[in-house]
């Protein structure tokens, strides 16, 4: 992790105890470290970003970030969200120029996502926040609900967020997956914000589309705000039931070439 030779970028990790499909998912350690440390030296490997923090309102997660030798910082209880968490977080951080949302529960996320979303964000100084997009080459992901698709214009920013099929193909061809430049884009939950951006976004009104798909993102587009999007190779995915998070021990275990990591 390196300082940016402009302003601060800060990379924050919202991250909370409680989760429906799988409890207590951010200090699972079936692979010896926790999901939340996983994430954190993930996001750490930035080139760009100052530094990084998990803002949580869970002194058990605070914890066990500062055993890892990471900082984290405590939020509020009644943050509705987890960009509420990084705004909090912004509020104390004046002299940061962008702030880096970065899932908790994405123990796979690379440097080098976080700062294709920062560069992304610079070159279009129109965009108030940036995310990042890659190609869709399989129909069974492209028609699964949980996968959010983006479509974005000429200029590469974002139109709309979708869990339904983004665009529809009137008459479906296989080969509408195969193309170059790709037709269907599933979106990555990570997020760059200007500060100042981030600071209005918690007040900024629910849209009826949020409401509707459950997309925080299209409050920003509702409100007539500019998301760029960046195009990568590599997809870093959440982790959200039991299931998921056992692929991922195994992958890990590929990986080290130690199988007896898992429980």
């Amino acid at each position: 992790m390196a300082s940016s030779a402009s302003k601060p970028v800060v990379v924050v990790i919202p991250a909370r105890l409680n989760s429906t499909r799988l409890p207590r998912k951010m200090l699972l350690r079936e692979t010896g470290k926790t999901l939340v440390q996983h994430t954190y030296e993930g996001a750490a490997a930035s080139r760009c970003a100052s530094q990084v923090i998990v803002a949580t309102d869970c002194d058990e997660i605070a914890d066990e970030v500062r055993a890892f030798g990471g900082n984290a910082q405590m939020t509020s209880v009644d943050c509705a969200s987890g960009t509420d968490r990084v705004a909090e977080v912004a509020q104390t951080l004046p002299e940061a120029e962008i702030f880096v949302n970065v899932q908790g529960d994405e123990p796979e996320i690379a440097g080098e996502a976080v700062d294709a979303c920062v560069s992304a964000l610079r070159s279009d100084p129109d965009a108030v926040m940036s995310t990042l997009a890659s190609p869709i080459r399989e129909r069974d992901v492209l028609t699964a609900s949980s996968c959010v698709k983006v479509i974005c214009d000429a200029a590469g920013r974002a139109i709309y967020f979708s869990r339904g099929m983004l665009p529809f193909a009137r008459k479906w061809d296989d080969q509408l997956l195969e193309r170059d430049p790709p037709v269907y884009l599933q979106h990555m939950g990570i997020y760059a914000f200007r500060r100042d951006f981030l600071l209005r976004f918690p007040a900024l009104p629910k849209s009826p589309w949020e409401q509707i798909e459950s997309l925080e993102q299209l409050r920003a587009l509702h409100a007539g705000f500019k998301i760029a999007v960046q195009i990568v190779d590599t997809l870093s995915v959440g982790i959200d039931t039991p299931e998921e998070y056992q692929q991922f021990v195994r992958r890990t275990q590929e990986q080290t070439g130690n199988t007896s990591i898992a429980a």
